[in-house]
């Protein structure tokens, strides 16, 4: 498939007109023309390109690309050798931020409700359909050790738990990555517990403060499942070679 054909059907597949992000979305690097083998991974960090140039991909696709909002626009060092080996070797890159996060079936929200059994799943923002932050239900209470231990079987990560006195949790809110702010809002909605990637030290005293279990999974731990789920539509609806790749990551 043509590099842009495929960028085309991505874009419209995840609605990226819908989004204001901070990076663009969809192919920001363009490499060879002709697309067939495609290395898919949560960042396009150094590991994962090289891992692209060794297997002679045509693409990369990841969650997090390059050019955010905010950073040095100069393309040297550390840019500037991921940037270059993916020209030398014609490789394209595609990245897609808030529209993996979002996407209602194949998103980082979507797949790690599924993970973690979550039902009655809608937005935590109900005036915005396409809110980051997400929220449903457990079918049974649970507490918050057995909810632990549930991620943790679910990520292969232990979560840092910030207790928030609640016995039972039977509600829950989520957003994956870096969106550990929008506990305010679960929390004034009165609901038990929030789970997202990251964790600050205000999160902390919001928590204990505001009556709300606080589950910290890690960010990437929490975003490696959009994008496999988007590389296995790839592969049964475009009928291209998709694998994905696992650069560990603590945080």
């Amino acid at each position: 498939m043509k590099n842009k054909k495929l960028a085309n059907k991505l874009d419209q597949f995840l609605e990226i007109h819908q989004f204001k992000d901070y990076c663009p979305n969809g192919l920001q690097v363009e490499g060879v023309e002709q697309v067939q083998k495609i290395i898919t991974g949560v960042t396009a960090c150094q590991a994962l390109i090289d891992i692209a140039v060794e297997q002679q991909a045509d693409a990369v696709l990841v969650h997090h690309g390059f050019f955010w909002k905010g950073e040095d626009q100069a393309i040297v060092g550390m840019k500037y050798n991921r940037i270059k080996t993916l020209i030398e070797n014609g490789i394209n890159l595609y990245a897609y931020h808030l529209p993996l996060d979002v996407h209602p079936e194949l998103g980082n929200n979507a797949q790690l409700a599924k993970l973690l059994g979550i039902t009655d799943r809608r937005p935590l923002e109900p005036w915005d359909k396409r809110s980051v932050g997400r929220v449903g239900k457990f079918e049974q209470a649970l507490s918050a050790q057995q909810l632990s231990e549930r991620i943790e079987s679910a990520l292969s990560r232990k979560p840092l738990h910030i207790n928030g006195g609640k016995k039972e949790i039977k509600s829950v809110a989520w957003c994956t990555g870096g969106g550990q702010d929008y506990i305010n809002i679960a929390a004034e909605q009165g609901i038990d517990a929030f789970i997202s990637g990251e964790i600050s030290e205000r999160t902390v005293h919001i928590a204990r403060e505001m009556g709300i279990h606080y589950f910290a999974a890690g960010h990437h731990a929490s975003e490696r499942y959009g994008v496999q789920a988007l590389g296995q539509w790839i592969n049964d609806e475009l009928e291209l070679d998709v694998t994905y790749i696992d650069i560990d990551n603590p945080v």
